[in-house]
């Protein structure tokens, strides 16, 4: 399954850093290529974003299914394909490192089922590190310019 992990770490207290990642509607707007999200409850939503496979460019609608919320270190999720046959699972992992710095990790691993699948998923291999990367720090990037104006 193509996967992607990464880690960063921002002068702000965890506490912060949950308060944020707690609200999905804080970090969906932040998924490279970006169009729109509905929350369907606490813990299901629909997303929907403009994903550039390289020699393909889809627009892709996933569900998101939160199976943890764990304050205030980790919120994990699956996603499912709803427009194409992707499923996939990821977190964001929040680590105290000191009373106002926190390590936080993001991963999410996707890949492709059905007839198309021997084709997407190894451009996923490329496309799901670079997501992850870029995900995870436009959160960190997001909390970090919210803490400055507080």
């Amino acid at each position: 399954m193509p996967s992607g992990i990464h880690e960063v770490e921002i002068d702000v207290p965890i506490e912060n850093v949950w308060e944020f990642v707690s609200d999905m509607n804080h970090w969906a707007p932040l998924v490279p290529g970006y169009i729109e999200h509905d929350i369907l409850n606490d813990r299901e939503s629909t997303w929907k974003f403009k994903g550039d496979l390289g020699i393909i460019q889809k627009t892709v609608n996933l569900k998101i299914i939160i199976t943890e919320w764990q304050k205030p270190t980790k919120v994990t999720f699956d996603l499912k394909g709803l427009s194409e046959n992707f499923d996939g699972e990821g977190y964001f992992k929040a680590e105290a490192l000191a009373e106002s710095t926190t390590k936080i990790t993001g991963n999410l691993s996707i890949t492709a089922g059905g007839l198309m699948a021997k084709m997407i998923n190894p451009v996923l291999k490329s496309f799901v590190p670079k997501t992850t990367k870029e995900l995870t720090e436009a959160i960190a990037e997001e909390i970090t310019k919210i803490e400055a104006t507080n």
